[in-house]
């Protein structure tokens, strides 16, 4: 990661990340039996049907001098009789091409009722056959891209992202993803998903390409000498960042070369705002607010709004009043906030956009599931996704697209990065999954839904990870033709405790809900203090009740880093609620780095 002069944003980590596609495996509904003798002197009727299994509709085929055979009126009335002598539902549906009849068995048919009813049918003599109507899906298909086999984070069932099974239901047709970063460079595997964006970058001196805002995002390269960016940081070649980024999220896919992207479906909309040594926060706020439909004074209108943001970049120090209102003024145009958690190993409340609010900020883990050593952490972090580790092997990073120039465009490749920059665009294509499946969903209610489906950690996380490693295909199968529940609300505000001093209150303001909070309200919470035992921790709803969440009591570890579950369904969910910490004895004092209501 790139170390930039102040008021610079520094890139998050170059890590360049893929995905794959796949389609959902075949599956078929075979139908109950129990075998029944026929007449010895009439063959019994064939079947297909697997015991153990149900089924709601049959195929009968009749013998072809059966009035049944020919008949729909002869057919329905055989289903009644097979219905009277049951005491099942069975009921003449059509005829088909073949002259088979179709028989319904009513809305929830048991196992032991399709057995009788398939019974009836084998012990009829003008019965040629019975079998199961079977459903069938699309056949699973690996996509034939070159490099598929080598995008574990993707599908390996240890730690990859279980991105295939969701490519049933969606491919992200329909959504637009603004990748605010360094441009993009021409790539024959991203071209087809390219539509129009936008260069921010107003400084010449940061822009290199001898212009200020312009229509075109074009990535001229990063490069940077020696010390050209600070005291003592080494020279750096160009990183194609962005290019890698937008590939993991939706490089074209079945086109029989390079790499599949995760929202292959969708478009990326390239924004340009980091260039040599970084980019300036005033460009990074414009950007924000034209991505997702805003007006910025001098740029023409966005002809291309994304309803997903993906910010592989960030900085130190607190999120800023300006960066904060750019990003609420995104999510209330309808558009989710993907950032980067950040690459120092350490608390991400110290990282900026992370520790802003409104915004799904993104931990890395590596291919055994465990949190990567670089990233960062902490009860800001929302959810954690492959971002790859390539200590070992630069087999276990994440591949994408990228271009072998140093410093100017050469030509095209593909490269193995690792970093929170490469885990970021995995869940920026899975909101871009969501909202294809589901177009009525809300930003809050697409974060909840991905930490809701997420699994626990295939491997180790110290720190805080969020609610685990985000499952594709749960998540989409989540939201498929339903709106899901669920949002979060924090506050990123430090707010010092005093040792052995009055309570301190940190208030979220909790808008949007209807009814009551859950009976499971997750109250994340982020403390540093040399001594926790001293501390006194309170949830206050907004009617002033309180839920004690932690005593005082003989604990000599440092820090609280949790998150505690209440049942607060007796309360208003809206309205404003508090987080109230004391420090009930002398010598330790600390800090509250942040908390959050995740109802």
């Amino acid at each position: 990661m790139r170390t930039s002069p102040e008021l610079r944003r520094k890139l998050i980590s170059v890590a360049a990340v893929s995905v794959a596609l796949l389609t959902a495996a075949p599956a078929s509904v075979a139908v109950a039996q129990e075998s029944a003798p026929s007449p010895a002197a009439v063959p019994a009727a064939q079947t297909e049907a697997a015991p153990g299994t149900t089924a709601e509709r049959l195929i009968v085929g009749y013998k072809s001098g059966a009035t049944e055979a020919k008949s729909n009126k002869a057919a329905a009335a055989d289903a009644a009789s097979k219905a009277e002598k049951t005491g099942e539902d069975v009921d003449f549906q059509r005829r088909l091409g073949t002259g088979a009849a179709l028989v319904d068995l009513g809305a929830d048919p048991s196992r032991a009722s399709v057995a009788d009813v398939v019974a009836a049918y084998q012990a009829d003599p003008q019965v040629a056959y019975v079998v199961p109507d079977r459903l069938n899906k699309p056949t699973a298909v690996t996509p034939n891209d070159t490099e598929y086999s080598k995008q574990w984070d993707l599908f390996e069932s240890t730690a990859g992202m279980n991105v295939p099974a969701a490519w049933d239901t969606t491919t992200g047709t329909g959504v637009t993803v603004a990748v605010i970063d360094t441009g993009y460079v021409a790539h024959s595997d991203l071209a087809a998903n390219i539509v129009g964006g936008y260069d921010f970058i107003s400084d010449t001196a940061v822009s290199v390409d001898g212009n200020g805002r312009d229509s075109n995002p074009a990535d001229p390269g990063d490069w940077y000498n020696a010390n050209e960016c600070g005291a003592g940081i080494p020279a750096s070649n160009s990183s194609w960042h962005g290019t890698h980024v937008a590939g993991t999220i939706a490089a074209a896919t079945h086109n029989g070369k390079g790499v599949a992207g995760i929202a292959y479906g969708a478009k990326i909309s390239p924004i340009r705002v980091l260039g040599k040594c970084g980019g300036y926060d005033s460009d990074i706020i414009d950007a924000i607010t034209w991505a997702s439909g805003g007006t910025v004074s001098g740029v023409p209108a966005n002809t291309n709004v994304a309803k997903v943001i993906n910010m592989s970049l960030g900085g130190g120090g607190a999120c800023s009043t300006a960066t904060q209102s750019a990003i609420n003024g995104a999510v209330n145009r309808g558009t989710s906030v993907v950032v980067a958690a950040g690459n120092e190993n350490t608390n991400a409340s110290s990282s900026s956009p992370a520790n802003c609010s409104n915004v799904i900020t993104v931990a890395a883990t590596n291919r055994a599931g465990s949190r990567a050593s670089y990233s960062n952490y902490g009860s800001i972090v929302d959810i954690s996704a492959p971002g790859g580790e390539t200590r070992t092997s630069t087999a276990n990073g994440i591949l994408s697209t990228l271009n072998s120039g140093t410093k100017t465009p050469s030509s095209e490749n593909y490269a193995y990065y690792q970093g929170t920059s490469m885990a970021t665009p995995h869940v920026a294509g899975l909101a871009a999954l969501m909202k294809s499946a589901n177009s009525a969903l809300t930003p809050a209610q697409i974060e909840s839904a991905i930490k809701a489906n997420a699994r626990p950690l295939p491997g180790t996380c110290s720190g805080g990870c969020g609610a685990g490693l985000a499952d594709a295909a749960k998540t989409v199968q989540a939201v498929k033709g339903g709106t899901p529940t669920g949002a979060t609300f924090s506050s990123t505000t430090a707010v010092a405790i005093p040792d052995n001093g009055s309570a301190i209150e940190s208030p979220i303001s909790v808008t949007g809900r209807t009814g009551n909070a859950p009976s499971a309200l997750q109250v994340g919470v982020d403390i540093t203090h040399t001594y926790r035992g001293d501390l006194v921790i309170d949830l206050v709803a907004p009617d002033g009740s309180t839920y004690r969440l932690k005593s005082a009591a003989s604990d000599s570890a440092d820090n609280v880093n949790t998150t505690y579950t209440v049942n607060a369904s007796s309360e208003v969910a809206n309205g404003t609620w508090k987080l109230r910490v004391q420090d009930t004895a002398a010598q330790d004092t600390g800090t509250l780095n942040s908390w959050k209501l995740t109802f």
